[in-house]
């Protein structure tokens, strides 16, 4: 395993969507968890330095919405997704 591809044992699967993947220049990313410290899905959204988490802005983790503050654990899939707009 490389520096690129941290264990996913001991990270979070990160997903953007629309703009905020748009913004990102990214749409998927795995983030190393601190194993001492328990993560919350806002600290994960800045440890991404994209700017203040918009209110707007769903957090799901293994696609359930939470509120930003809910923990993340290491394995879980966090996603961050804007308003969606349809016709």
């Amino acid at each position: 395993m490389n520096a690129w591809q941290p264990d996913s044992a001991q990270t979070v699967k990160v997903l953007l969507f629309a703009s905020l993947r748009e913004q990102a220049g990214w749409s998927d990313r795995r983030i190393p968890l601190n194993a001492v410290a328990v993560s919350s899905a806002r600290e994960i959204w800045d440890r991404l330095e994209l700017g203040d988490l918009p209110q707007v802005v769903l957090v799901a983790i293994n696609q359930e919405i939470v509120s930003a503050d809910h923990p993340v654990h290491a394995g879980d899939e966090l996603a961050f997704l804007p308003p969606f707009t349809g016709g």
